[in-house]
């Protein structure tokens, strides 16, 4: 009798954990599976309450299922923190974003001139300082304000400049008949040169000065030819001759070209005669226009127009860079100036100047012509 109600009780045990299993599952099923958030907060929060069953049910699972429900309630605490701090610290970093993007840039303020500097605007209201020279500039004419060294036959009149002409400078023609001439070398152009202070490098040599020309008349919107032919070498004598011809052949092709610019340094060898000018903090080669006439018995129909053109530069220089440009030398010769009007020698400073001081005349030359820009 004993033994049989004992199989009974653990039979009914058996029955009634089964039973209560099922059912549990039968209301989880039918009542949280529909909806997925119901489920996982069923699995947080009623967890508890089934097992509390349990644990009455069998007594002997009750510290196991206790421990399990602390570490899973811990578990469910620490991911839940972490997502929520997740999400406060994206907030903080979108909110940053967007106040990054949306928030204007604050550039500070540029002064007018700085910004003209930088866009390669060349001023004009810097004062200029002549230096002195061991060779005294000499003149015997001036007339508006310029002055002029007249070698030639002709005595300069007002009369004779009042040429009714209108100088373009819509295209310009440079070129060299000494394209040897050069500078006295420094760190930054240094190069071998012989005791005429000349070489066949043209970065080393008036050709350079040419280029500089070429690029800052550009920039003015002033189109430019620059020939670099060799016309001094590997002869001297008959220089113009060449250079005569290199002239002509561009002229035939070009017939658009106002001005002609045949560029020089001066011919003085001395090392010590650098004639320049400051300006601003810049010290800057002076230029001299070398004009020519039929004073030597030769055809030129041009060259008062041509005078006429190399004063109103010069009267310009003496406005905006007074020193800058040394009195006019007229002469009886040509100088392949009879080619077409606006022609004309330039020299750039003399072999007692550097490279980097006719550079920057270049710089100021330029803004003169510029001014001088007629479309």
């Amino acid at each position: 009798m004993v033994n049989m109600a004992v199989i009974h009780v653990r039979t009914l045990g058996k029955y009634i954990l089964a039973l209560t299993t099922v059912a549990i599952l039968a209301v989880i099923f039918f009542r949280f599976l529909p909806k997925k958030e119901k489920i996982q907060s069923f699995q947080v929060q009623e967890m508890p309450s089934m097992l509390a069953c349990l644990d009455e049910t069998v007594p002997a699972m009750h510290q196991v299922n206790h421990e399990e429900e602390e570490a899973s309630a811990f578990h469910v605490t620490e991911a839940h923190l972490q997502k929520r701090m997740l999400q406060e610290e994206y907030a903080i970093l979108h909110t940053t974003e967007m106040e990054t993007i949306t928030k204007p840039i604050e550039e500070p303020e540029q002064k007018e001139e700085e910004k003209q500097l930088e866009q390669g605007e060349v001023r004009t209201d810097v004062a200029t300082e002549e230096q002195p020279s061991s060779v005294k500039n000499t003149y015997n004419t001036e007339m508006r304000g310029v002055k002029v060294r007249n070698e030639s036959k002709y005595e300069i009149t007002e009369d004779m400049l009042n040429q009714d002409e209108v100088f373009r400078m819509g295209k310009v023609l440079i070129f060299h008949t000494h394209t040897c001439e050069s500078y006295t070398p420094t760190d930054a152009f240094l190069y071998t040169h012989n005791g005429n202070f000349r070489t066949t490098d043209r970065a080393f040599s008036v050709a350079r000065v040419g280029d500089e020309l070429q690029k800052n008349l550009e920039q003015y919107g002033i189109s430019v030819i620059h020939d670099t032919t060799y016309h001094d070498y590997p002869n001297y004598t008959g220089s113009y001759g060449r250079s005569m011809q290199t002239v002509e052949s561009i002229l035939k092709g070009n017939a658009d070209i106002d001005i002609v610019f045949d560029l020089h340094r001066d011919a003085i060898g001395d090392t010590s005669y650098a004639p320049k000018v400051k300006i601003g903090e810049e010290m800057a080669a002076q230029v001299m226009f070398v004009m020519g006439s039929d004073g030597g018995g030769l055809e030129h129909p041009n060259w008062m127009k041509n005078l006429t053109f190399a004063m109103q530069v010069q009267e310009k220089a003496n406005e905006i860079y007074p020193g800058l440009m040394k009195p006019i030398i007229l002469r009886n010769s040509r100088y392949n100036q009879n080619l077409t009007k606006g022609a004309c020698i330039i020299e750039v400073g003399a072999t007692g100047n550097t490279m980097e001081e006719c550079l920057v005349s270049m710089k100021y030359f330029s803004k003169i012509l510029s001014m001088l820009k007629k479309d």
